[in-house]
Formats: structure tokens, sequence, C-alpha cells
């Protein structure tokens, strides 16, 4: 794989002053199936928190609703509250043993996973906490206050928003100091561009969740397979380095339950691709 250095940021200040490495870890996928229950191997899933960690990955994101709650522990009882790594974690949605993911911004609830969260993470404070998915039946700018009380309160450092429109993040602006958004993005599903590029004006961070599932979708995978042909790299490592190259504020998160997928992914930060790859990739008929 081609590791010369690019033109890329390899940092992002997170709400200003959290510096981490622009490519972290996303661990919802250290739960059982489905993103329900425990893993199968527990210990197996704490051993990819520590070598994401061991790798240099400075960031982790996670959600009170993956497992539910499974996830924040194995972190908690993995990394317990390290100095060194941004932790996020999000709340809002509640699931069920069919793995539905439903909506819940009533902010006495957030306010109430907060401290469930905190617990489970085993810290005092949680770097950047993040709404997870406006509820239809509660007012958003009520579901915003709930965390701009949370920080107040001391009990999270940042705020964070998930799957937003530019609309809700003006929106949440005006209530409380917004650190990031995370939302589907990648090569082959650019809905939001316009709220990258708002992310882009306001200096606030954008966290592509689902960065890889353009590997699998259309045009977007005959492209990225024929630039890991010409890189000697995988399609998942373009479709990383992409984002990368796109925009200095994204923050990719791939997630895995496997030591080797995650040293694969990691690799993909030295991954140089060429003006002819990112033309190639830019030019990709999103699905």
């Amino acid at each position: 794989m081609a590791s010369d250095t690019t033109g890329r940021s390899e940092t992002f200040d997170i709400g200003g002053d959290l510096t981490v490495d622009r490519l972290g870890f996303g661990a919802m996928r250290i739960t059982g199936e489905d993103i329900v229950g425990a893993p199968e191997d527990e210990e197996a899933a704490k051993d990819v928190l520590r070598r994401a960690v061991d790798l240099g990955v400075d960031f982790v994101d996670t959600a009170d609703s993956y497992g539910p709650g499974v996830s924040e522990r194995l972190i908690g009882e993995a990394l317990g509250d390290p100095d060194d790594v941004v932790v996020a974690s999000k709340a809002g949605l509640l699931r069920n043993r069919e793995g539905d993911w439903l909506p819940h911004g009533d902010p006495d609830f957030l306010k109430n996973q907060v401290l469930c969260s905190l617990d489970r993470l085993g810290t005092d404070e949680i770097d950047l906490y993040q709404y997870h998915r406006p509820d239809p039946d509660a007012d958003f700018e009520e579901s915003v206050h709930a965390f701009a009380e949370m920080k107040d309160a001391g009990q999270i450092a940042h705020v964070g928003l998930s799957n937003v429109t530019v609309e809700q993040l003006e929106t949440a602006m005006e209530i409380v100091d917004i650190a990031t958004v995370q939302n589907r993005y990648n090569v082959g599903h650019r809905d939001d561009e316009d709220v990258l590029e708002a992310c882009e004006d306001h200096g606030v961070g954008f966290i592509p969740w689902g960065p890889m599932y353009a590997v699998e979708e259309g045009e977007s995978a005959e492209t990225l397979e024929a630039v890991a042909a010409r890189r000697d790299a995988t399609p998942q490592q373009v479709a990383l380095a992409w984002l990368l190259d796109h925009s200095d504020v994204t923050l990719p998160i791939p997630g895995t339950s496997s030591v080797d997928h995650l040293e694969s992914n990691v690799a993909a930060a030295e991954l140089s691709l060429t003006d002819e790859d990112l033309a190639a990739l830019d030019g990709v008929d999103p699905q």
C-alpha cells in the first residue's frame, strides 16, 4: 500500500480543545448480533479496544443504545477513564429485541441516560455526548436544551448532534456550542453534503457514520476496487482515505469486532491518493 505523506490534516480539535487523530474507532460492532446484547467473547471485544489505543487511535465513539449499554460498559472496563483518549457517546434512541432503533428525545429521559452512560464508562465527565437522532414526537429545542444542561452540570464537556439537517444544526447552535455532527456519509452516499459544508463553515467536526457502506454499493464499489488495485490497498482503506482527503473536518470512525480488520482500517490513514484517484472517487454518482 502506498504510504507517501499527503496534504491532508492529521488532527482535528473537537470543540476547539480536544485534539484527536482524525481516524477514530466506532464501537458499535463490539456488541452482540444486531447490536443487541453482549458479544460471544467479551475479552476479545476488549482486546479490539485496547489494540485500537495501542495503534494510536485516540477517538472512540459509542452510544448508550449499542447493546444497549454493552458497548459503553466494555469501553469502561477495557480502557477506564483515559486522559489520552477522547470517548464520545450518544443518547436519544431506544432499542428492542427486534433490533429497531426508536427515537426518544424526551428531556427527562436524556438526562437520565447521561447518568447511565457516566456510570458505564466509569467517568465523571463524558468528553462528547451526542443527541443520537431527533425525535418527531419531542420538541427539538427542548431536547438540545437537555444536553446544554448536562454541559452546565459538568456531566459532559462537549455537545454533538447526529442525523440532523443544516436547519437543525443552526437551531442547536443558538442554544449551545455544537462540537460535532454525525450523519451518514460515504463515497456512494452524499445526501448530507450541505451539512458537511455547514460544519466546515462553523468549524464543527463531521463524523461520517457508515463510512464503508459504499464498498458494496453500485458504481462506488467498482471505482473503489479500481483505485484499490492501483494503490495496492483494499477498497475499505480507499473509502476511508477518500473521507480524510475530502474535508479537513471529517472524522471517520470505522468499526469492527476484529483486530485484523482494525489494523487494516487504521492503516488507511497512511494511504496516499493521487489527483487521478480523487477525481475518480469524487466523480462517483452517489446512490
